[in-house]
């Protein structure tokens, strides 16, 4: 694990609860940059791949701007139920999760399923595009009815890996898609999210994290 890590958990079908026996390991990690490497005129990396196969990593900063504009995959990277390394920095970081959430969220879970769906082939479907544009609805709509992003979609394992191997009909996948999109509009005005992030709380803790790493 490197030192600068303060985040990593373990996100795809193993924390969706999708997983089979020839699952990757899907791993998202949030790490920190020495404060001084920012005064330089070449910029440290927003991101990066790796160490271990299959896993990506946010700089706090790139990570907060993101989650801030709930960003599907970063949300979800916070409520993942599988936390396989966490500093007390990064526990400060999933402490903040509610500060992250708010109702920017229905519109980019919709758009980044809108996005999925437009490009499914009707006539050929990649059908695990179209298992993760459901479970991203179903997600999206947890969030909005709860504040939380729902990760574990256990509960309805068999039907999404059922649209994942081609077993569910074009037509059904598509009403299945509706009554979802339809559920999500009305679960809006009824949402106790706040129509905007909390900026000032994920700002504080972003100063005290450059102070420290000084």
């Amino acid at each position: 694990m490197n030192d600068d890590l303060i985040l990593s958990v373990i996100v795809g079908s193993r924390a969706y609860g999708l997983d089979t026996p020839g699952s990757d390991t899907d791993r998202r990690g949030v790490f920190v940059v020495p404060t001084e490497a920012f005064w330089r005129l070449d910029k440290p990396p927003t991101h990066r791949d790796g160490p271990l196969p299959e896993q990506f990593s946010w700089e706090v900063e790139r990570f907060c701007s993101l989650a801030l504009d709930a960003n599907p995959t970063v949300l979800e990277t916070l409520w993942s139920p599988l936390v396989e390394h966490v500093t007390p920095t990064g526990a400060r970081l999933l402490g903040l999760r509610g500060a992250f959430v708010s109702q920017l969220a229905h519109k980019t879970f919709a758009r980044y399923a809108d996005a999925q769906f437009r490009r499914l082939d009707p006539a050929a479907p990649k059908w695990k595009q179209a298992m993760h544009m459901i479970r991203l609805l179903l997600s999206g709509i947890h969030l909005v009815e709860h504040g939380s992003p729902l990760v574990d979609v256990s509960e309805r394992r068999e039907r999404l890996l059922a649209v994942r191997q081609g077993l569910v009909p074009w037509e059904e996948l598509q009403e299945w898609r509706a009554e979802l999109m339809a559920a999500f509009e009305r679960a809006l005005p009824h949402s106790a999210l706040p129509a905007a992030p909390d900026r000032d709380k994920v700002e504080e803790f972003l100063i005290d994290v450059r102070r420290a790493n000084l």
